[in-house]
């Protein structure tokens, strides 16, 4: 899948683009981050905007504020902030939303699958398939990859039905794995046959596709995931001053 910063709101922008930055080692733990005066300035965006984009690594773990004097790299990005909070994303599981796991299963991994979790062309993996709705009507189609090892390690990501905390919040509670960071793609594309029966869409019908990798402090993908939304739903909120 192409990249595809650029459809993606400022913020998310401006956050994606700091986190790399320590990630790269840039900016260590303890290093002050820039503030929302200097972001605001650099993007080109309204100091709400810049806000924001610290305000999402706040609530990844990724940095902490200290009163009166700044933002600063957290000294540990994989903290229980980061962790309550990455289930959340690519979600739309409000409370009261009702959440259907359609397919768990080894299956052969699409080649774009394998290449994101570093597996070999051909290989196989760990396929959670589910849907997600509010009362009639169908929100999200998913689908979640994991590498097919793990199966025997968390037996129940191999079972359709749905764990009540999380899939993240059993993987790390069976093994030794933990989430220090994750990525987010965004694209559209045309419904296949599938997408367009479970989200009861019309043919041809667009849809837009979110993508999220949930990596290891090594950089190993732990979790990929795809989430498909109808084109009726709205994603993502931006913000605009006069100056953008």
């Amino acid at each position: 899948m192409p990249e595809f910063d650029e459809v993606l709101p400022k913020y998310l922008r401006i956050s994606g683009y700091i986190r790399d930055r320590i990630e790269r080692g840039e900016l260590a733990p303890g290093d002050e981050v820039p503030s929302e005066r200097e972001l605001a300035t650099q993007w080109k965006v309204a100091r709400p905007t810049a806000a924001k984009a610290l305000n999402t690594l706040r609530q990844q773990g990724i940095v902490e504020s200290r009163r009166g004097s700044g933002t600063y790299v957290a000294d540990r990005a994989d903290g229980p902030a980061m962790r309550d909070q990455v289930p959340k994303y690519g979600s739309a599981f409000a409370e009261g939303a009702s959440v259907t796991v359609l397919e768990a299963a080894i299956v052969a991994a699409p080649d774009q699958v394998a290449e994101v979790l570093g597996l070999p062309k051909g290989s196989a993996a760990l396929m959670r398939k589910w849907l997600t709705g509010n009362g009639s009507r169908a929100t999200e189609l998913g689908t979640s990859w994991f590498a097919s090892e793990l199966a025997e390690r968390a037996p129940r990501l191999s079972r359709a039905e749905r764990l009540s905390d999380g899939t993240l919040r059993y993987l790390e509670s069976v093994t030794d794995r933990r989430v220090a960071y994750l990525r987010e793609r965004v694209g559209a594309r045309l419904a296949n046959a599938d997408e367009r029966r479970r989200l009861a869409l019309a043919r041809p019908a667009a849809v837009l596709v979110h993508q999220l990798t949930l990596h290891a402090a090594d950089g190993t993908v732990i979790q990929l995931d795809e989430i498909v939304h109808p084109p009726d739903k709205w994603m993502f909120q931006k913000e605009h001053s006069s100056r953008s």
